[in-house]
């Protein structure tokens, strides 16, 4: 049995628990901001009662509480310290940079536009797609591109329904939980895999609509394997236009996934040794191999959880442990997960 601790200095990966990579970018389309529509109400409304003042709002030009602007950085750099992810880093940022700009110059009263901010999201599941949505949504709440954030994960067995007019009335209502936030439609390409008489096609028309209808309070995100999106795009034809941002989550590589698995650890106070750190490297290189979809961070969390208890397994017919045993997971316990995982 290996007793070596790995050196986590080799893997210069930050601590951090959302994991992802890459894109591009397609296509700009003029659409007014959340925040310019809630400003020019705000300048409108009466003085606060007991002060006689108008309480300023952010006006929409860049001007922000200090607060904001700490947090918007706080949330950019959790974005750089994701393992890989140059390029999709490089297309978030471009996007920010975009909006604070056109702020900016509506401030100077320079001509501006506003970036439409529906997404399609093209990759493997474990590639970290939900992760990113959830940043961006926390993102765009900062730079008041919206008012909550929030992030609304559905699929198609939320969207479609059993009869005629209750796919419309379901998509609506996810619509409507999403508003002020992002409704994130995950294998979205299944909504049109029925034909012409599936109820899918009707989700689609729906939120075609809903996007319309709330342009500028939701931001929806189609995710789902890149070749089935590609064809999905094809299936309406103002689907391409309305969704102009288009970023794509390769796999992972095996040195990235092994960074990512010691990450998983570190957050759980658990260790591989030297064996065991080598043994999940040969998992995740045969499985690469075996299989088009591997699983890429999915996969590791779940063997990692799955040798988490292993070794407990292990460990508890002993009589007593020292702090050694309850952190190290060894060669042998990654073994065994690895047979459940092959299974």
């Amino acid at each position: 049995m290996d007793n070596g601790f790995y050196d986590q200095a080799v893997c210069a990966c930050p601590a951090h628990r959302y994991y992802y990579d890459a894109g591009e970018v397609v296509g700009l389309v003029k659409v007014k901001m959340w925040n310019s529509t809630i400003n020019k109400k705000a300048s409108r409304a009466p003085s606060a009662p007991g002060n006689g003042r108008v309480r300023p709002a952010p006006d929409g030009n860049g001007a922000r509480p200090d607060g904001s602007i700490e947090k918007i950085g706080e949330i950019r750099q959790e974005l750089e310290s994701l393992v890989g992810l140059s390029s999709v880093k490089k297309h978030i940022n471009e996007i920010y940079a975009f909006m604070e700009i056109q702020k900016r110059r509506q401030k100077e009263k320079l001509h501006s536009e506003a970036q439409a901010l529906h997404m399609v999201f093209k990759g493997n599941p474990g590639t970290g797609k939900t992760s990113v949505a959830r940043i961006l949504g926390r993102l765009f709440r900062e730079a008041g591109i919206l008012p909550k954030g929030h992030l609304q994960e559905v699929e198609r067995a939320d969207l479609v329904g059993e009869y005629i007019g209750h796919t419309a009335q379901k998509t609506r209502e996810q619509i409507k939980k999403s508003l002020g936030g992002i409704l994130f439609i995950d294998e979205a390409y299944s909504l049109a895999r029925g034909g012409e008489k599936d109820f899918g096609k009707e989700a689609i028309d729906t939120i075609v609509k809903g996007m319309e209808d709330s342009k500028n309070n939701l931001v929806i995100i189609l995710a789902g394997y890149k070749e089935e999106m590609d064809r999905f795009m094809e299936t309406n034809p103002g689907l391409r236009s309305r969704f102009p941002i288009h970023i794509n989550f390769p796999d992972y590589s095996t040195r990235e996934l092994l960074c990512i698995a010691d990450m998983m650890l570190d957050q759980r106070e658990y260790r591989l040794t030297n064996g065991a750190r080598e043994e999940l490297r040969l998992i995740i290189e045969s499985l690469c191999r075996l299989h088009q979809h591997n699983g890429n961070a999915r996969l590791v969390r779940n063997l990692v959880e799955r040798a988490m208890r292993v070794q407990a397994v292990r460990l508890v017919a002993l009589p007593a442990t020292g702090r050694d045993d309850l952190v190290l997971i060894t060669r042998e316990d990654m073994v065994v997960a690895r047979d459940t995982v092959y299974n």
